[in-house]
């Protein structure tokens, strides 16, 4: 079984203004004083009005689910405690005009030094998927063949409608909010490892980025664990969301891997027209179409979808995924995606009705 692993990174906001609460080092001496929170499960993010967890390294799905609602569980009660709210979304629909208070750790200094106006708005929280794979030589040959179905993954988990407190028009404005970065997008095709090597270590060199930290490549090669690490995804609402990310994520890259040992043709699409696709999944997720890239053409976002589990569905059977895949695709569209269920609440209820809907999901359990 190929293992798997889950980083959630959450907002934490005013409850009755909605804007973002510098309060994380409050927050995290709660968890740490959790018994049920092991300090290695709590991480800080960029600005102090963030949280991140990760999940340890997980065989199976349910592993995975446990973890994130043991810790959402956590937060929402330190959050409670504290006066705030903890919120699974992919933006913060509101910010104030001055300057975020960032985590105190000199990188982020660094960072804010090297790109003020980007950091000054990173109020965005996304999911990453990180899968096993057996060495770099291999990650990045999976890395090559997963391109062309990065942008429906994108489009599957659009939840960040909201910033400045109007509707972007795109269901994923982290996705675009990300585009600013000096190297963003989907990362380009290497010739294999050293090449990837190669050419990472002449981006950092460049001076034109702070360290491989920057490097926001949409997929990437982890630099401190043996995975390909998926950051296509916002955040979602509910962590069975999640987990139905990370299983399409391990069956794509399985099904990547698998492919480069038999020597199939991969699809290798045109690097702007790949880019265009993201751009496209980010503003419309699931409501309109996607472009197939092995046509060039727009096609309805199930039909996309429905090719895409064809694909990835020898890899679900062998990891048993199956049929958490299919009850957690019926959900979504019973439901629609995080940024759907955003819309309906704000349109039903106003900002209230949005806070509610972020203080009910962090710790639904289905």
């Amino acid at each position: 079984m190929t293992t798997l692993g889950l980083e959630e990174e959450y907002l934490l906001l005013e409850p009755e203004t909605g804007l973002p609460a510098h309060r994380a080092d409050e927050v995290e001496g709660l968890l740490e004083a959790t018994p049920e929170v092991g300090r290695d499960d709590i991480q800080r993010e960029l600005l102090s009005c963030q949280i991140e967890t990760a999940t340890p390294v997980c065989d199976t799905l349910t592993q995975a689910e446990e973890s994130l609602l043991n810790f959402r569980r956590k937060l929402a009660d330190a959050a409670a405690d504290t006066g705030i709210l903890g919120a699974a979304t992919g933006t913060s629909p509101w910010m104030r005009q001055a300057y975020p208070e960032l985590t105190d750790k000199q990188r982020y200094e660094d960072l804010r030094a090297s790109a003020p106006g980007i950091v000054g708005d990173q109020f965005v929280n996304g999911l990453h998927v990180h899968v096993g794979i057996p060495d770099p030589e291999r990650g990045v040959q999976a890395l090559n063949r997963i391109r062309p179905w990065i942008p429906l993954l994108t489009a599957l988990s659009v939840n960040s409608p909201y910033w400045l407190g109007r509707d972007s028009g795109f269901g994923s404005w982290r996705v675009v909010h990300y585009r600013r970065w000096a190297v963003q997008g989907v990362a380009p095709w290497f010739a294999d490892a050293a090449d990837y090597e190669r050419r990472i270590t002449r981006l950092g060199a460049s001076g034109a980025i702070l360290d491989r930290g920057v490097l926001t490549w949409v997929a990437r090669l982890s630099d401190h664990y043996p995975t390909l690490e998926l950051r296509a995804c916002d955040v979602q609402l509910e962590a069975q969301d999640s987990v139905l990310l990370g299983a399409l994520t391990r069956a794509l890259v399985v099904t990547a891997l698998h492919e480069a040992e038999a020597d199939a043709a991969p699809l290798v699409p045109d690097p702007e027209l790949l880019d265009a696709a993201l751009w496209q999944a980010a503003r419309d997720g699931l409501t309109g179409s996607l472009v197939d890239l092995s046509t060039a053409e727009p096609v309805p976002a199930r039909a996309l979808l429905a090719d895409f589990l064809e694909h990835v569905g020898p890899a679900l059977d062998a990891e048993g995924d199956t049929d958490w895949v299919r009850a957690g695709l019926a959900t979504i569209a019973d439901r629609g995606t995080g940024a759907d269920r955003q819309r309906r609440a704000m349109r039903d209820g106003g900002s209230d009705a949005l806070l509610d809907l972020y203080g009910r999901t962090l710790t639904y359990e289905p």
